[in-house]
């Protein structure tokens, strides 16, 4: 199916165009459904996919892809206990759906449950050792709990059986990178620019890396492609203002400074740290420190 290929290469805008004109072609089916749903929730096209949920539910309300269209909706919202019961019903109508564990398992990691999460995603690959998504939930929790051996063999899993996501290249790079496998994550990252050149997380990873083995001249040419890309987002110009002050462009650190202050007013100290420190040679703890907060923020 042309759109299940373009949703899994986390090609959001072409996969709801082809999983639409599906619709077009058979109205009344409803498998693809889901994956539609999960891409106008990465889209957040709020509006059609409420009319989406209405839609599949009037058709048919004993197939599990209605209530994950469902339970996809009240995600977007933020009603992530109320998504996580559709979810639940979806495997209540077909215990054999896998796809609906592993949206259980977002749930329950946007409401902090890791255990339960591990548990949804676990319970997936019995089902379906395959379902790549579970080995990428999985190495999702593994990384933000620092787990990086246990990361990087999972988010590996998942890239062994779908090779065409951009996306998954990108976690696997930001995994080396934590583990401090430099030239692997540039690697990587790099393939993911390569499957998807519009991925702005993997251009940004990709800088982090850079600044770190001291590329600046490189690190910049990244960053301002994303900024091309999300010019109002914060920790891009606050990371191209780092670099410009290792670079010795004070004034146009500082007008990224100015820039990061004022696309996101809430990381004010830091920002205003780093413009006191212009005139100062940094510390290589505080530069570190920096670099950090900048990657948790994009």
């Amino acid at each position: 199916m042309l759109g299940k290929a373009f949703f899994e290469m986390a090609d959001y805008p072409r996969a709801q165009k082809a999983l639409e004109d599906m619709q077009q072609v058979q109205p009344y089916r409803l498998a693809g459904l889901d994956l539609l749903s999960t891409a106008l929730w990465h889209l957040k096209a709020e509006v059609d996919l409420c009319f989406l949920a209405q839609k599949v539910l009037e058709q048919n309300r004993r197939a599990p892809e209605a209530w994950c269209v469902v339970g996809n909706c009240m995600s977007l919202q933020k009603e992530h206990e109320t998504a996580l019961k559709f979810f639940q019903r979806a495997i209540a109508v077909d215990p054999s759906f896998v796809y609906a564990y592993t949206l259980c398992g977002h749930e329950y990691v946007c409401n902090g449950d890791l255990d339960k999460a591990v548990a949804c995603y676990r319970y997936a690959l019995r089902l379906d050792d395959r379902h790549y998504n579970a080995w990428y939930g999985l190495g999702t929790i593994y990384f933000r709990q620092e787990k990086y051996e246990l990361a990087e063999y999972h988010f590996s899993r998942a890239l062994s059986i779908n090779t065409a996501s951009s996306v998954l290249h990108t976690y696997l790079g930001m995994v080396f990178h934590a583990n401090g496998k430099s030239l692997q994550a540039l690697n990587m990252l790099a393939r993911a620019s390569a499957i998807q050149p519009d991925n702005p997380q993997a251009r940004f990873q990709r800088a982090n890396v850079l600044m770190k083995l001291d590329r600046y001249q490189e690190a910049q040419e990244e960053l301002e492609r994303v900024r091309d890309h999300a010019p109002r987002e914060a920790s891009v110009h606050f990371l191209l203002g780092k670099i410009c002050k290792r670079l010795g462009k004070r004034e146009k650190a500082l007008r990224h400074f100015l820039l990061a202050l004022d696309f996101d007013p809430k990381d004010g100290n830091l920002v205003k740290a780093a413009i006191d420190q212009l005139e100062l040679p940094e510390e290589a703890e505080e530069e570190e420190e920096g670099e950090e907060e900048a990657e948790e923020n994009f």
